[in-house]
């Protein structure tokens, strides 16, 4: 038998997965520019894409918590 379905806690858990890609976000944006100019084209493009769907996920996390507050409110 399957377990039920619990989504108590997944506001609180899809809020610590934004601080924690909003952390990452900041710490890549901080590296690069103190050593941008020092490393490879190919390896900066590399950390500024993913920079950008770090952005994009964020955007995502956020529709979830709307998501998930609603659910909760219907139920």
């Amino acid at each position: 038998m399957p377990k039920p379905d619990d989504r108590s806690d997944n506001v609180e858990r899809i809020a610590d997965a934004i601080q924690n890609t909003m952390a990452n976000l900041r710490e890549t944006r901080d590296f690069l520019k103190a050593h941008g100019e020092q490393m490879r084209p190919g390896d900066k493009a590399a950390l500024e894409a993913k920079n950008e769907r770090r952005e994009a996920a964020i955007e995502g996390f956020h529709e979830e918590i709307q998501d998930e507050s609603a659910f909760q409110r219907r139920t």
